[in-house]
């Protein structure tokens, strides 16, 4: 990658963090900055973006439960909503057209509908960088949003397959024999340590899986993810996913850069980008309303359709293969790539208050949900110490409180499965979601029983949402937090949390005190 383009990405991702929105929009107007300075992209750019989405469905897979694909409100969803969106875009762009708004509205029919198409798919790189942003991948609305995501890959796959004429090769049959390498898998992950070979191991596993599926003519992406979902049941998913989080992250530069290289507009394109963008809002009604006709809560089905009301990459591929073939014209290349880019920067930006507006308007939004339907939170009993998120730190503070607290000790975790297996080492621990109103609300935050709350959560911007909602919940309590760097503990402290303990800067201070004892032996 060029300097020029490396420089132009930081500045401009750092400029757009300082004003409180996530980096990835910086990305996206240096790659259109980059253009319109009239420089050119050089085949190692898309090389880095395509490592990248090869990285990111890896890692997607290595969280995701395959069971989770065949629940009716993720499989039905995602299929119900492309066809009712494909065919309500088509019927705006020929009505737009017929109105006279633009010239480039007037479309055949045929072409409306592969407008509409290109545009039912939600981004996954936009949506898991948002849900990773909040730690909340794990989360019950994270993980409707990325079954969804996988069904949609699957029907992109489909579609990709019917309009070129590329069919699978009859060796892609043999890819049914990987579930019989999972045990391979499984041994070697367990026996390659936890040095450079361990995320060495990420990158030959995601590119291998790649290479493979492009092989029979399938789509590589899919590979990789697949062969993450192998290995997700192994103790050493989540070491595998942390050690490839930086990587992932720095290659996908280079894929929100790639977007500003397909096209530049022109004026006479604002008015049909701005009506695409407008139909943003029917997209999230469409998604909202099927998620709750599916049952899901309105809490999850709000937050779900939120994170998935952007414009997809795939967007762009359906836009150049037509205009290979001559169903479309270059110019809604460029149109569908602006307003694209134009959803990632809204979607970035709208998410992070999503928690705060729900928490503000949670009776209107739930007044949608089906009998039955709205979550109900267990309050545990004489519980006076609450610790959010059960990972290794926060297992650990409960482990060390136990003996003296007993079941006055409670911890909180968002993930429902991992719930289930400290429930069954004997952990006092509840399902909950940290930034939920709701939640505290039911936990009775203002009563006062509650003396203390740690968090342990491994988002600092979780822990921001979590302050917000707890002061709105009428929580006086005392807080306790962990921070990994020094920036975030003043912040923490800044927002009134009594302790944060920076776990980088202090463990020295915790191990010697663990081993102070010894020192009676010499």
């Amino acid at each position: 990658m060029d300097f020029v383009w490396i420089l132009v990405a930081f500045v401009c991702g750092f400029v757009v963090k300082q004003l409180g929105m996530p980096p990835l929009v910086g990305y996206l107007l240096a790659g259109f900055g980059l253009h319109a300075a009239g420089m050119q992209p050089d085949s190692s750019l898309q090389k880095l973006a395509d490592l990248g989405i090869t990285l990111m469905l890896f890692t997607i897979g290595l969280k995701l439960n395959v069971k989770a694909l065949l629940k009716t409100e993720v499989w039905a969803t995602s299929v119900v909503h492309t066809g009712i969106w494909t065919l309500l875009i088509a019927g705006f762009v020929v009505l737009l057209g017929w109105l006279g708004i633009s010239s480039y509205l007037q479309l055949p029919l045929t072409t409306a509908i592969l407008v509409g198409f290109a545009l039912s798919f939600s981004s996954t790189v936009c949506v898991i960088k948002m849900l990773e942003e909040a730690s909340e991948l794990k989360a019950r609305h994270g993980k409707l949003a990325v079954g969804i995501l996988v069904i949609q890959d699957i029907v992109a796959v489909i579609f990709l397959v019917a309009s070129t004429g590329k069919v699978p090769s009859v060796l892609a049959f043999g890819l049914l024999a990987l579930w019989l390498l999972k045990p391979l898998l499984h041994r070697m992950v367990s026996r390659v340590g936890h040095d450079e070979l361990l995320p060495l191991l990420g990158f030959f596993l995601a590119l291998g899986g790649s290479e493979l599926f492009y092989l029979v003519n399938m789509k590589g992406d899919l590979g990789a993810l697949i062969i993450g979902m192998l290995l997700a049941s192994h103790p050493k998913s989540s070491e595998i996913y942390k050690s490839l989080m930086g990587f992932k992250d720095l290659f996908l530069i280079g894929f929100f850069l790639s977007i500003g290289f397909t096209a530049l507009p022109s004026w006479d394109m604002v008015l049909p980008v701005v009506a695409l963008t407008l139909t943003l809002l029917l997209k999230f009604g469409l998604f909202f309303g099927l998620l709750v006709m599916f049952r899901v809560s309105g809490r999850a089905s709000y937050l779900s359709a939120l994170a998935l009301t952007n414009f997809s990459e795939f967007g762009l591929i359906v836009a150049s293969l037509s205009t290979e073939k001559g169903w479309m014209s270059q110019d809604w290349l460029v149109i569908i790539a602006v307003a694209m880019s134009l959803s990632f920067v809204l979607s970035s930006f709208i998410y992070r208050r999503a928690h705060h507006v729900y928490a503000l308007r949670k009776t209107s939004i739930n007044r949608f949900e089906r009998a039955g339907a709205h979550a109900i939170y267990e309050r545990p009993d004489n519980a006076s110490v609450l610790i959010l998120g059960m990972g290794r730190v926060g297992k650990g503070a409960y482990q060390a409180l136990e003996d003296e607290y007993g079941s006055r000790i409670c911890g909180v975790e968002s993930d429902a499965e991992r719930v289930i297996r400290l429930r069954k080492q004997g952990i006092n621990v509840v399902a909950g979601d940290a930034d939920d109103m709701e939640f505290w609300e039911s936990m009775g935050c203002s009563d006062g029983h509650i003396d203390l709350i740690m968090m342990a959560l491994p988002s600092h911007l979780e822990m921001k949402s979590t302050l917000e909602m707890l002061r709105l919940s009428g929580y006086t309590g005392r807080i306790a937090a962990v921070a990994r760097y020094d920036d975030e503990r003043d912040e923490l402290l800044a927002m009134g949390v009594d302790v944060v303990f920076n776990y980088y800067a202090e463990v020295g201070a915790g191990f010697a005190a663990q081993s102070r004892h010894l020192l009676g032996t010499f």
